[in-house]
């Protein structure tokens, strides 16, 4: 067994020959690349990625990035194409090949294939003098020096490398296609990162009370418009516009001093902090932190008085 020195040593090691792996990637980024990214963005239809072994692990990975980011594409291991699976690659795909050596057996017979149906085939391979390199139409090389492996033998750098490649071109196509967060939550919208880039005030405030008095509430009943509705403040209204805020700390402050307020005006804020129905819940909590406040009161265009988001909505739908 290594030492504890030893194996931190290792895996700065792997660290080191990974990085460098990627870091010689920037030599392979040329007119070869801006082509594939053209001819995909330019595709009548998907993307389909093939590979073989960890390259087609490789391969999962750089379909779920595609599809979550406006490229449509599916996954087609190399061994079940050559057994009925090529079916699932349509005229107008654009199919990429992964491979590290380019000269696997069923890639030898898959690629043949491919030419026949008229796809346009771009390999992402690490041996440029290989079968896949000579066959495929555009080239996007991810040769590496050597593996991490200390045999040189596992596929360590080289998938790291091939595994960049397809961030590389997954991000210039967002770039391409003008993709935006707001597109990036339409294929999202689960989980704490979608709501941040869906989940708006509307959806939380109509969950709440809605504290109201007018500017001449009697205090007594002002506390008891707080107390009731359990959200920490009430809003003082004319009409129905917004003319101040009424919090609990406002309460105690008031409790503390020799001054005896009578009505609601006596003691609201003015000019309280407001938001609209439509923004970002994101956004509300944003607002919260940046001004140390645990509620904000909701409202319309026209600055008509709706109701109240409180930061604990935004806790319990797991935003933050």
């Amino acid at each position: 067994m290594k030492s504890r020195e030893e194996i931190k040593a290792i895996a700065n090691q792997v660290i080191i020959d990974e990085k460098n792996a990627v870091e010689n990637l920037r030599n392979y980024i040329n007119d070869a690349f801006a082509e594939a990214v053209e001819t995909i963005f330019s595709a009548s239809g998907r993307v389909v990625v093939t590979g073989i072994g960890k390259s087609a692990n490789i391969a999962v990975k750089i379909v779920s990035t595609f599809n979550s980011t406006g490229t449509p594409a599916l996954f087609l291991h190399a061994a079940d194409a050559i057994h009925g699976d090529l079916g699932m690659v349509r005229p107008g795909d654009v199919v990429i090949c992964i491979s590290k050596s380019g000269n696997t057996p069923e890639i030898k017979v898959l690629v043949p294939l491919i030419k026949n149906f008229g796809n346009r085939l771009i390999a992402i391979v690490g041996n440029t003098d290989s079968f896949l390199a000579h066959e495929a139409d555009i080239v996007l090389d991810t040769t590496v020096e050597h593996e991490a492996c200390p045999n040189n033998l596992a596929p360590t750098s080289s998938t790291t490398a091939q595994l960049v490649m397809g961030d590389a071109l997954a991000v210039a196509l967002i770039e391409c296609r003008n993709f935006t967060a707001r597109d990036f939550a339409r294929f999202h919208p689960g989980g704490a990162l979608g709501k941040q880039l869906y989940l708006r005030v509307a959806d939380l405030y109509i969950q709440n009370e809605r504290p109201m008095v007018t500017p001449d509430t009697p205090i007594t009943d002002t506390i008891i418009e707080m107390t009731s509705k359990r959200l920490g403040c009430a809003v003082v209204v004319e009409g129905d516009k917004v003319c101040g805020i009424i919090t609990d700390g406002d309460l105690r402050r008031m409790m503390q001093t020799s001054h005896s307020p009578k009505i609601a005006s006596d003691i609201m804020h003015p000019n309280p902090r407001t938001i609209l129905d439509t923004e970002y819940a994101v956004n509300a909590l944003q607002m919260m932190r940046n001004n140390s406040i645990t509620q904000l009161i909701v409202t319309d265009n026209s600055g008509r008085y709706l109701g109240i988001v409180h930061i604990h909505d935004i806790l319990r739908e797991g935003i933050i």
